[in-house]
């Protein structure tokens, strides 16, 4: 294959997931021409916005290339363009060096221990950076790679032993089919992964690596709380996370004004997460700043409270966010799905439920029953999409 796009133009890769974005990403890589994947899953219309966003110079599909003529240059040391999940709106493009991807792939090789006999599997869309960074280390790592068009938790645990990165609703897939995880050594990471649910995953033999990061990072920057090498992580006055390091962003492409409030005077990335850094250097983040609810001055941690109600028996998943309130200025209102609909929880149910395990202020005031959660691709909740009733 040889794609006619050259260093200094921006190739979009809007192909389905499978083995052949393996041979793409090897030529453009190794050619050294920048590229922005393309989630399949998105509509038409979603992966238009992206791209008229991105400005390429080529469209490489799954039958066609597509030239634009007033495709816009993109720096030469660039060696990815990644979209962010838009959690809070849409989403914004990191442009990822080919040194900070590297970096990236290093300091991961060296904290996980890895091996080039060791598998991979690729069961997360190339199009977010957990996925990408799987097919990148085949191409810079050398790493044997098996690639799945989608996931299948049964195909992934036939293929053990091996790596793979998911996100924590695919761990939870995992547990739910029963099977025997020995063999499997799971990098979890776009969104917290529920303590009680690893717990179960361990049980069954799987591997464990909770990450934290950003695509602004190039994926994990943090393993079990542990920086990876290079990466440095200071709080601001207001307990909020900024990172640096040599896997952090260039900038938003097209996005000075992003870009800008992206960082520091000093050059840190400010990530928006709150969280704190232990006497050991261990990193624990305790949610989105935006995400915290405020009741009666008290701080309270949407995933804390989610984590309890997904033990209730009659839970299948929940969410939890702010609602006004008149005395206390927010209370927690709880979005749950239930197991079956016609033996649904009741608020009291749910609030008895959590005053076991939390301090009374954290239980839910109000509960929506609802048919699913929104989350992003990635599994994180969306929580600005949650229904008002």
């Amino acid at each position: 294959m040889t794609i006619s796009a050259a260093p200094g133009e921006l190739v979009a890769i809007d192909l389905l997931p499978g083995p052949r974005w393996i041979e793409v990403v090897e030529e453009l890589w190794g050619r050294g021409v920048a590229f922005l994947p393309l989630d399949s899953r998105l509509t038409e219309r979603e992966r238009r916005a992206i791209v008229d966003r991105a400005s390429p110079s080529l469209i490489l599909g799954e039958d066609e290339e597509t030239w634009f003529a007033d495709g816009a240059a993109v720096d030469e040391r660039i060696g990815v363009v990644v979209a962010t999940s838009g959690t809070s709106g849409a989403p914004k493009l990191a442009e990822l060096s080919r040194s900070a991807v590297r970096a990236a792939l290093e300091s991961s090789a060296g904290a996980l221990g890895l091996e080039p006999q060791h598998v991979w599997v690729s069961c997360l869309t190339p199009a977010h950076i957990g996925g990408l960074l799987v097919l990148l280390r085949g191409v810079e790592g050398h790493h044997p790679l098996d690639v799945h068009g989608r996931f299948d938790p049964a195909r992934l645990v036939a293929g053990a032993p091996c790596w793979a990165s998911v996100v924590p609703t695919m761990v939870r897939r995992l547990v739910a089919d029963g099977a025997d995880l020995h063999g499997l050594s799971l990098l979890v990471g776009g969104a917290p992964l529920d303590p009680v649910l690893r717990a179960h995953a361990e049980g069954r033999g799987a591997a464990i690596v909770e990450t934290y990061g950003l695509t602004e990072t190039c994926g994990g920057v943090a393993y079990d709380g542990r920086l990876l090498a290079g990466t440095r992580a200071r709080l601001d006055g207001g307990g909020a996370m900024e990172l640096r390091g040599p896997t952090v962003m260039e900038g938003y492409r097209h996005d000075p004004q992003g870009t800008a409030g992206a960082f520091t005077v000093d050059g840190w990335l400010r990530t928006g997460d709150l969280g704190r850094i232990d006497d050991d250097g261990t990193v624990v983040v305790e949610g989105r700043a935006d995400d915290a609810i405020r009741s009666g001055g008290e701080r309270i941690w949407p995933d804390e409270v989610e984590s309890v109600l997904r033990e209730h028996p009659k839970v299948a998943d929940a969410a939890v966010a702010a609602r006004p309130d008149a005395e206390w200025g927010e209370h927690v209102a709880a979005w749950v799905v239930p197991r079956r609909i016609d033996e649904a929880p009741t608020l009291e149910e749910i609030r008895a439920f959590a005053k076991e395990r939390l301090a009374s202020f954290k239980a839910p005031r109000e509960l929506f029953l609802v048919p699913d959660v929104p989350r992003t691709s990635s599994g994180k909740i969306r929580r600005r999409y949650l229904p008002d009733t």
